[in-house]
Formats: structure tokens, C-alpha cells, sequence
């Protein structure tokens, strides 16, 4: 059973299509919150929000390129437009990270998951930060960050540098924007169970049973609505003392 915490909110989730997107968008809605999913898919975000509007959901999908500002900025306008307001947002949107070692980078791979991974996620904060300082009444954020923005990996140059910065931008916007009751914080997922994971798994040749206890000490992997419960914690009221966190939610692989 999901509580109503959400109940009467407006929330964006960026790359909800599928993956931790669509786990976040489908329990926001289940928590009462009316949401637009966001994505630049637009085959699968339609069919992710045909799903749910047949299970009850009150959802509204728009197609969003988070490397575009005009984009950004009309995603959330979109929002305001057919929902009246936000109040909340989970910046995820995000590329599958890049597998060269650094004397082998490549330069338009690299400014292509740049422009998604960390580009995405300031232009996000900066249209959703404008639209609820506009309200006058707060808000919160959510940017999903990863286990690699707290311990680097190999061969992931770009990802691992996009990854630590959404921390760091986290932290300066939740800065900027506490006075004005805007919350801003940042989820650290580890080893989740999504198809960028299962296709990272493919390429290396390797199973979830030989894999996941290199990655979590609970030797699995996660579902997605694991760290879809974080991110609603951090959007609603029950966490109304919490900003410029960072929640890991990786099974206490960056504990050891």
C-alpha cells in the first residue's frame, strides 16, 4: 500500500519512460501526486503513460530533450500548464555512462553524456527553481546522482565526472534556494536492477548472480522502486528538514 504523501502535488520526473524514471513517475502517481513524465523517447514515454493512466494514474507525458533549454523550459511549462503548478522534480534523465579508458576518450561521446548527465540536470534546476520561486510556497528536487559521484570507476571518464558535479550542484542550489523554502537534494543509486544495467552486464559478459555481490552487500541487485522510495521521501513533507543531502541507496556498497 502507498500512502498518500504526495497527495495534491505536481511533480516532474525526467527520463521516465522506463527504468528508475517509470518506477518513480508510477509510485508518485500511486502517492497521489499528478505527474508529468518527461522524456525524450517519445514511443516509450507515451506507452509508459498509457500504462498508467490504465491503472488509475493521473500522468501527462511530454517529450523532453534535458540537453535543450528551450526543451527544459517548455517541460515545465507544460506542467504549470496542465497540472496549474510544481512542486516537486527527480532530475534522472541520464546516458548510459561511457566505457573508454581515458587515453582513449572520446571527445563527441563525451560532450553528448556531458550534455545529458550534468548539463540536463542545471538546466532542470534552473526552470523548476524559477517556476516554484514564482509560486512563493517552496518545493523540492531531486537529482539522481550515482554510487560513481561518490567512488570513481574505470573507464567511465564523463559519467563519473557528471556524476560527482550533480552532487556538488545539489549542494549549491540547496544553498541558494533554502531561504526560499526550495529543498534540493540528491539520491546516490547503486547496482539497480534497470536495462541500462542489464545491458552494461551484457557487454561485459556477465551474470546478476556473479555481479551483484562485487556491488552490493546484499548481494542483489535493487528494483527500481527502491530508489523511487528515496526520491518521494525527499519530495514530500515527511523530510521538510532535509536539504543538500545526498541518499545512497546502494546496498552499503560505498560503505566499505
Amino acid at each position: 500500500m502507498v500512502f498518500p504523501v504526495l497527495e495534491g502535488k505536481v511533480a516532474v520526473v525526467t527520463g521516465a519512460a522506463m527504468g528508475m524514471g517509470e518506477a518513480t513517475a508510477r509510485l508518485f502517481a500511486q502517492a497521489g501526486a499528478r505527474v508529468v513524465i518527461a522524456d525524450i523517447n517519445e514511443e516509450a514515454g507515451r506507452g509508459t503513460t498509457d500504462a498508467l493512466r490504465a491503472d488509475g494514474l493521473e500522468v501527462a507525458f511530454v517529450r523532453t530533450d534535458v540537453s535543450s533549454a528551450s526543451s527544459v523550459e517548455a517541460m515545465v511549462a507544460f506542467a504549470v500548464q496542465t497540472y496549474g503548478r510544481l512542486d516537486c522534480a527527480v532530475n534522472n534523465a541520464a546516458m548510459t555512462p561511457d566505457t573508454h579508458p581515458v587515453a582513449e576518450l572520446d571527445e563527441g561521446e563525451f560532450d553528448r553524456l556531458i550534455a545529458v548527465d550534468l548539463k540536463g540536470v542545471a538546466l532542470c534546476l534552473k526552470y523548476e527553481i524559477r517556476q516554484m520561486l514564482a509560486q512563493g510556497d517552496g518545493g523540492a528536487i531531486v537529482n539522481i546522482s550515482s554510487v560513481s559521484g561518490v567512488r570513481p570507476q574505470p573507464n567511465n571518464l564523463a559519467y563519473v565526472a557528471a556524476k560527482h558535479a550533480v552532487i556538488g550542484m545539489t549542494k549549491v542550489a540547496s544553498l541558494e534556494y533554502a531561504p526560499q523554502g526550495v529543498r534540493v537534494n540528491s539520491v546516490g543509486p547503486g547496482a539497480i536492477d534497470t536495462p541500462m544495467l542489464r545491458g552494461a552486464l551484457e557487454t561485459i559478459g556477465a551474470t546478476e548472480k556473479e555481479f551483484a555481490p562485487q556491488l552490493s552487500l546484499l548481494g542483489r541487485f535493487a528494483h527500481p522502486s527502491e530508489v523511487a522510495e528515496a526520491s518521494m521521501w525527499l519530495c514530500s513533507d515527511q523530510s521538510s528538514y532535509v536539504t543538500g543531502a545526498l541518499l545512497m541507496v546502494d546496498a552499503g556498497y560505498t560503505s566499505r
